[in-house]
């Protein structure tokens, strides 16, 4: 199958389903609210989980900044104490 005849079915295809919901929604069989409504819901239940992983990602770099912090502290002090 050559380009041009498949580009032109998927052109054909998308306006087979570009009018067939444009009459499902001019019957006003088809109501999107409903649907609308727990898509942008489960959306906002995945961005919370990510920004709690995001967060608690976060809060062990600084952990680990802190203890690195207090590495160094350490090396600094111990060739003092020692001479």
């Amino acid at each position: 199958m050559n380009d041009g005849l498949k580009y032109g079915l998927w052109f054909l295809g998308g306006l087979a389903l570009g009018a067939l919901g444009t009459v499902a929604l001019s019957r006003g069989k088809l109501d999107f609210k409903p649907l609308a409504t727990d898509l942008l819901s489960r959306g906002m239940d995945v961005r919370d989980a990510l920004l709690s992983k995001v967060e608690a990602f976060k809060e062990d770099m600084e952990d680990l900044a802190a203890e690195a912090r207090q590495a160094a502290e350490k090396r600094k002090v111990a060739p003092d104490t020692e001479a």
